[in-house]
């Protein structure tokens, strides 16, 4: 079983590439195709580039979790306006917020504001808990701490033993794959120019600032370019002379048949998640357990990484090396140009095998919660690469170097949820408005100026 919705796709937006815009969006994730469309409803012309598909990577395999729950308190304040937008969006496709019936695009979806909840399998835990919400006292949002018998009340069938837990009402999941499509097809609509199977080989600079792009499908002149693709942006970049110490780990998830309703919402202790879906089952992923491939970026970056090394060691499997094609694989070309055949066409959708035997973990420890349910028959396997960073939080800046050209990336695992409030701030940041939040913590000039890297909470 591997992951089922990439087979015998074939793009569905293959719009005509014009000459010349305003601003070239690479990356069809849930962070590009919100960007694009706020530039676009703010007047812009935009072209949005995916070398595969529209989230054929991480933003269709992620956990489908909205949550504002145990979010770095610089990104909170995004996420709380990206809720507000998830709402909206419901709303535009046809979607309640609640955990009422849809229908058409709506039900797709799958939007509703079912909660989040992080489960204590000790008392350490409950402490961490504690410290996070300590942290975004006075945010607003409503949070709060749960008792054993309070999560007891939410999952009544569990026979985990939870001590307590950690609880978002307002929080919510959505469809990734489904979601993330809609909302190309809403920019669409709105005029943005969306071009899947369409790789941009290299940026085309001008006395020293962005001119544009070259294509495989040609050039497009344009004054601005955001990046904001995921797990290939630091590949991309490096190759212009602009350094930033992303990476990426490999996470694996599942997906179950219809199973009885244990809980409605989004859930996971140390050991594993899950998360109702819209189809009955469950999406289902081990919460202690991530694979990472060994690359030369892997060892320039290891200085950067050894504080968040020291919090994640126990729970990262270190493999030797990278399957063929992947970003930092050892064989794949660093150096780009704009006539030749570039890694991205050569991987059009990063799809690597998920961990099978971290999943049969994560089967038998589901099956010990809920005896009753027994070891859920998976009916899907996948696996996704996490861009991350060395403190968990993403960039989200200008380049200095390169007049013109604004990073989007490293969104850590936690893309999905905030990528509307993401996208409207990117769009801001782009035509030089007011941001209205806080982005001190996502310059970056962080990892070049002296700044001691204090990761953000990986809860």
């Amino acid at each position: 079983m591997t992951f089922p919705i990439h087979d015998g796709i074939l793009p569905r937006h293959q719009a005509v590439l014009p000459a010349a815009c305003d601003t070239v969006v690479i990356g069809g994730g849930i962070i590009g195709v919100m960007t694009a469309r706020a530039l676009a409803k703010k007047g812009q012309r935009v072209v949005l580039c995916e070398k595969g598909l529209i989230a054929g990577e991480q933003s269709s395999r992620n956990w489908g979790w909205i949550r504002q729950q145990g979010r770095d308190p610089a990104e909170l304040p995004i996420m709380m306006e990206s809720l507000a937008l998830w709402r909206g969006l419901a709303a535009e496709l046809g979607a309640g917020a609640g955990a009422g019936s849809a229908s058409g695009t709506g039900e797709r979806l799958g939007f509703r504001q079912s909660g989040v909840l992080y489960l204590a399998n000790q008392e350490a835990d409950m402490a961490g808990f504690q410290a996070w919400l300590d942290s975004v006292a006075g945010s607003g949002v409503d949070s709060r701490m749960l008792s054993a018998r309070e999560v007891a009340d939410l999952v009544p069938t569990s026979q985990a033993g939870w001590v307590g837990g950690l609880w978002t009402a307002s929080d919510a999941r959505a469809e990734p794959w489904a979601a993330v499509s809609l909302f190309a097809d809403l920019a669409a609509a709105d005029g943005v120019v969306i071009r899947e199977h369409c790789a941009v080989r290299c940026l085309d600079l001008a006395a020293g600032r962005v001119a544009g792009v070259v294509t495989e499908a040609g050039r497009i002149a344009c004054d601005q370019v955001i990046v904001a693709a995921g797990a290939w942006s630091r590949l991309f970049l490096r190759a212009h002379g602009v350094s930033i110490p992303q990476l990426s780990v490999l996470s694996s998830v599942a997906a179950t048949g219809p199973l009885p309703d244990l809980f409605q919402g989004a859930a996971v202790d140390r050991h594993f998640a899950f998360r109702r879906r819209a189809d009955g089952g469950y999406t289902l992923a081990p919460g202690d357990h991530n694979d990472f491939y060994i690359g030369p970026d892997a060892f320039r970056e290891l200085r950067s990484y050894w504080p968040l090394l020291g919090r994640t060691f126990g729970q990262t499997a270190m493999r030797p090396m990278a399957p063929k094609g992947f970003p930092d694989a050892w064989s794949t070309p660093r150096r780009l140009d704009g006539d030749r055949v570039s890694p991205f066409e050569n991987l059009r959708i990063l799809n690597p095998r998920p961990n099978m035997r971290a999943l049969e973990r994560m089967q038998n420890r589901f099956a010990a919660a809920f005896p009753q349910i027994g070891k859920p028959r998976l009916t899907a396997t996948w696996a996704g690469m996490i861009e991350t960073m060395p403190d968990i939080v993403p960039i989200i800046d200008r380049t200095p170097k390169l007049p013109g050209l604004i990073i989007a990336t490293g969104l850590c695992g936690h893309g999905f949820g905030i990528g509307p409030g993401m996208g409207r701030v990117i769009a801001s940041l782009t035509l030089g408005e007011e941001i209205g939040h806080d982005m001190r913590r996502f310059r970056l000039s962080r990892f070049s100026d002296g700044s001691v890297l204090v990761p953000g909470p990986s809860l």
